[in-house]
Formats: C-alpha cells, structure tokens, sequence
C-alpha cells in the first residue's frame, strides 16, 4: 500500500510538471470585451486586464472595442496604461457593425496594433461637451483651448506608433470618420481582420516596440485566448453607470423615501429607497453631472414634502413637478451620450407626480375626517338622559352613564341631548332638536 501511495503521488506530481511545462510553452493572448460609454469603470477592468496579462505571461492583450465613446478623463488614463503596458496590447474595433468613436479613437491611435473587424468605423473625435454648463455657455477661447490639446495629444500618439498624425488630427477638428478600409489605406490602423482567430494569424511575426524601447516579435502561432470578463463588481458598477440607470435610481430611492415620510413605519420603502439612493449617488460620481439638475430635482422633491404639512391646494406639488421635469432635462452633461431618455424622464414625473398627488389627497381626507377616538370623537353625538338635569345629572352614551350638565336648564329622563363639550369626564349637553338626525 505504501509503494502503491508513492506511485500515486509521483504520477501527480509528473503530471502536474508536465501541464505546467505545456502551459508554459503554449502561448496565451487575453482577451478584454468593451461595449459602452468610456467611463472610471472601464478604466479599472482595462487596467485590471493590462496586470492580469503582464503577471501571468501573456504574450498579447486584445482588447475588442465597441464604443461610442465617454469620458474625456478616462480615455487619458486607458491611453496612459496601454502606452505604459509591458505587454503588446492589440485593440480590435469589433464585431461587425460597432464603432470606435470619440474617446474610442485615443485609445485606438494608441495601441501597439490597432485592427478593425469588417463594417465598422472609427472617427468623429470632436470635444462634444466643453467646460461646466456645455459647449454653448464656453467662451470661443475655451473651445480653441480644449480642442487644440485634444488635437495636439492624438497626434502625439499617432505618432509614437507611426499611423497618420494628419487624420487623426481632422478627426479631433473636423470630426471626421473613415471605414475600416478607408482607415487601413489612410495608415490609421494595421490590420483588417475577419474575427479573432484571423487577427491571432495577422499579428504571427509583427514586431512591437514597447514603452522605453525594447522589441517584441510577437508569435501566435498555436496561441491559445483567454477571455479576462469583467468580474461581478465590474458588470454590476458599469450596468448602473448608464445615465438611463442612474436617473432611474435617483428617482426610485427619492419616491422610496418619500414613500416612508407619507406612511412612517413601513420601513421597506425607507430600505430600497436608501440602498437605491446610494447606488444612483454612485453613478453620478462617474457621470458628468450637471449639478444644477442635481439641485432642481432635490427642490423638486423640497416641494413633495412640505407639500404634506402646508395646505398649498397643489401649487407645491405642481412646483415640484416643474422643478424635477427641468432638473431631469439638465441632469447629465455631455451632449447626447449621456442623456437620460426623454420617455424615461416622462414616465418617472408621471408616477413620482401621481404618487405624490394620491398621497397627499390622503392625508387631508383623513385629517378632514371625524375622529373616531378619544374626547373629539364625543362632540356633537346624542346620548340619552337617564337622571335628571338640573342642571347636573346623568346621561347614557354608548353603553356608559356619563355625569352630565345641561346647558339648557332642566332636562327629564329619557329626553336625548347632544354633547357639545366635554371637561375631563363631564360632558355638557344640550337638547336635540327635532329636525337634527338621530
């Protein structure tokens, strides 16, 4: 048994040898998978995937790109990790019909290898949104200012890897865009390539020069992908930091407190409300927000609440509604990227709107509405004499005798009065009318 055990963890051990052998002799290219707006998400999974490739010995990072762009700040931080990469990064506009556009231009002037799959296009890099409040309300100076080093910076990079300075200039000023065989005859980008397999074929013998210097010739024959997904976090963080996403979760945490403010206690409305709250305060972190909206919305639902304890007859309701409609148009900034839709914004006034409108009208029909309990509840009830009133005596009320006094003088037993005040456990009647309902 003992020989027949050592036999047993050789042969793992052997095989464990050989596997790593193997693996170690088997070229690997990660692949990142990007579809969306340049965001700080994005820049933590390209950075992520960067590491990933370089400590486990990757000989190449694909990273296929799907945008319409985003983020001017974030585009500088992706191009800055893949000009610092220790690693040839290949960025691959793909698949058929996606685009490299804006932001996506950067960072794909500044791969190492930039290749694009049949019937895409790259370009239209003009700065769309410029200073705080939009490109309108900047003075022309500003513009110039913005645009001249967006300019200056795509040229730089253009021309670190030997692709046309003059284009992508054109394509940050004149915001132009070419087809992926227009960019390959323009020397925009180097390859042309079907699908990832005959990418890996095109990329076999092409020699990199990385940052400082040092070449690579990269070999991918029998190279074996593997895809580096975004982690649960990743997806979850870059789902929410839609600006469609993120005005909806502004708007379902603020109705979920408004929510618990009309009917304190319920506690769910308090919870998701809070938990959306967060999340939405997280979004707008990584979205250019025009905070102006911010604060018409936050007077917006101002209005809501104090709609409960101010008898308004619905004028701060329909402030509020003006206030939140004006706020969502203005929420986010960036030109047409990153706007919220106008069905969405539409839908989201109309049940905050009704919501609040059916709340409040609750609130006064209750408060309107006779007490059922306590002294309130006794005034102008009938109850019926049983000892005379004279003017002190008893009365019966619901099953109870009452001391009572009468505001009329004498009254006889049996004579049914109406309580018009009460003094701790005294009530004082007077006589009922014939023509008042019993």
């Amino acid at each position: 048994m003992k020989l027949l055990r050592l036999l047993l963890f050789s042969g793992m051990v052997a095989i464990a040898l050989f596997s790593a052998e193997l693996q170690g002799a088997t070229p690997t290219i990660d692949v990142l998978q990007t579809k969306g707006t340049v965001n700080p998400v994005l820049v933590e999974y390209i950075r992520r995937g960067i590491a990933h490739a370089e400590d486990t010995g990757a000989i190449a990072l694909v990273l296929q790109l799907d945008t319409p762009g985003g983020l001017d700040t974030s585009m500088r931080d992706i191009v800055k990790d893949i000009v610092a990469a220790r690693v040839p990064v290949v960025v691959y506009v793909s698949p058929a019909g996606g685009r490299a556009a804006s932001a996506g231009v950067f960072i794909t002037v500044a791969a190492h290898v930039a290749a694009m799959s049949p019937n895409t296009a790259i370009g239209a890099a003009h700065p769309v949104s410029i200073g705080p409040e939009g490109e309108a309300q900047v003075s022309t100076a500003m513009q110039e200012k913005v645009v001249n080093d967006a300019a200056a910076f795509i040229r730089s990079i253009a021309e670190a890897h030997g692709r046309n300075m003059d284009w992508a200039e054109k394509a940050v000023r004149e915001s132009v865009s070419a087809t992926e065989r227009e960019a390959l005859e323009l020397n925009v980008i180097d390859i042309i390539a079907t699908d990832l397999d005959d990418l890996i074929k095109q990329l076999d013998g092409r020699q990199i020069t990385l940052l400082g210097g040092p070449q690579v010739t990269l070999r991918t024959e029998g190279a074996v992908t593997r895809l580096v997904p975004m982690n649960m976090v990743e997806d979850f963080l870059y789902t929410i930091s839609d600006p469609n996403i993120a005005y909806l979760l502004l708007s379902l945490g603020t109705l979920g407190i408004l929510a618990e403010i009309y009917n304190p206690g319920l506690i769910f409305p308090g919870v998701v409300g809070g938990i959306s709250l967060l999340l939405g305060f997280f979004a707008l972190g990584v979205l250019p927000v025009n905070w102006a909206g911010i604060l018409l919305i936050v007077l917006a639902f101002a209005f809501f609440i104090a709609e409960i304890f101010t008898a308004s007859f619905g004028l701060l309701t329909a402030g509020g509604i003006i206030s939140l409609v004006m706020g969502s148009l203005v929420l986010f900034r960036g030109g047409p990227l990153f706007r919220v839709s106008p069905l969405l914004i539409a839908t989201v006034v109309i049940l905050i709107g009704g919501f609040v409108t059916f709340a409040v009208t609750k609130i006064v029909t209750i408060h309107r509405r006779q007490p059922t309990t306590g002294r309130e509840e006794l005034l102008g009830k009938q109850a019926v004499v049983r000892a005379p009133l004279r003017p002190e005596g008893l009365v019966h009320f619901k099953g109870e005798l009452w001391k009572a006094v009468s505001e009329d003088g004498r009254i006889d037993p049996g004579e049914e009065v109406i309580v018009t005040k009460v003094d701790g456990l005294k009530l004082y009647v007077r006589k009922r009318k014939k023509e008042e309902s019993k």
